[in-house]
């Protein structure tokens, strides 16, 4: 899908207001693996995130929901409440992009699914207002793993779970004792050198191929690791991002004043303000049932406006 995009922010992450009540006017926001359903979901930052911002257009670009380890066992209130954020920005007039992902592929099938302001695709293109172009997509083609043994990415997911949550109860004991947090997952993908092998190939790859296309910005998520920077060839130059994920990084991609930046939710005291003023009340005591009322009527207003436009 491609479409132009027109300037609508007036305050970007770095410009931040003390006012925890104002929300940040930005052009387009890309969240990806966020990966509801999981324990290692960190589902109330989330929400955090999405009550301090108010874009034009948010693209959850792949992972979203994480269909491979999905239960019914597991689906607590803030999970629900990312939900609730998401259909309410419908109801306001944004427009959503879901971009497929691995672990919500079940949904490839619905390709070009429109309704209101959300639609479903597998990449998307965007032109800006000064020409330059982004290309947008979850990334997963580039993995191997993907391609020829689903089985073992698999498996893999079950045992990432297993290592997020062996570390929550490690920086547990941590914090109890006046230490930092540490990330397991993290020290493993630094040292091991596959893991850093397959990351640099990864941006490679996408690169080359946007550059190929003669697209500005590639955006990109799935390998969990955040990043802005400018990668060059012997056919040019174009500018590779990845809005990492909210398991561990907790970061997002923000399109304001013609420029793409990362978003780093540990660095924002005004989400943290927003925690304690907004969702203390209304995330960690609603039900999951009042929860989904509430997004059922927001997702009815947006079929009425769908109908009657």
């Amino acid at each position: 899908m491609v479409f132009t995009i027109s300037k609508h922010c007036n305050m970007t992450f770095a410009q931040l207001t003390t006012n925890p009540l104002e929300k940040r006017k930005l052009d387009i926001v890309v969240i990806s693996d966020v990966h509801l359903g999981t324990y290692g979901c960190r589902a109330t930052e989330l929400s955090n995130y999405l009550s301090t911002i108010d874009p034009s257009i948010l693209v959850l670009n792949g992972d979203i929901i994480d269909i491979w380890q999905f239960s019914k066992k597991y689906w607590p209130p803030t999970h629900m409440q990312v939900i609730k954020k998401i259909t309410s920005m419908l109801s306001r007039g944004v427009k959503v992009y879901y971009i497929t992902g691995n672990h919500d592929e079940m949904l490839r099938r619905f390709e070009h699914f429109s309704i209101g302001g959300l639609h479903i695709v597998n990449k998307l293109v965007i032109h800006h207002d000064n020409n330059k172009r982004s290309w947008i997509f979850h990334g997963d083609v580039f993995d191997v793993t993907m391609k020829y043994s689903k089985w073992l990415a698999k498996l893999g997911a079950v045992g990432y779970d297993m290592l997020i949550m062996i570390n929550t109860f490690i920086n547990y004991i941590s914090k109890k004792l006046g230490r930092g947090k540490i990330s397991l997952s993290k020290k493993i993908k630094n040292s091991v050198k596959s893991a850093v092998k397959f990351i640099n190939s990864f941006e490679e790859t996408a690169a080359d191929i946007a550059i190929d296309k003669g697209y500005d910005y590639v955006l990109c998520g799935h390998i969990h690791q955040p990043c802005d920077r400018e990668i060059k060839t012997a056919k040019g130059t174009v500018q590779y991002l990845n809005s990492g994920d909210w398991i561990e990084n907790l970061t997002a991609l923000e399109y304001c004043n013609d420029q793409w930046s990362v978003y780093q939710h540990p660095e924002d005291e005004k989400a943290a303000k927003q925690n304690e003023a907004a969702n203390k009340d209304e995330s960690a005591y609603m039900r999951t049932t009042e929860l989904f009322k509430m997004m059922v009527e927001d997702f009815e207003m947006v079929v009425e406006d769908f109908e009657t436009a």
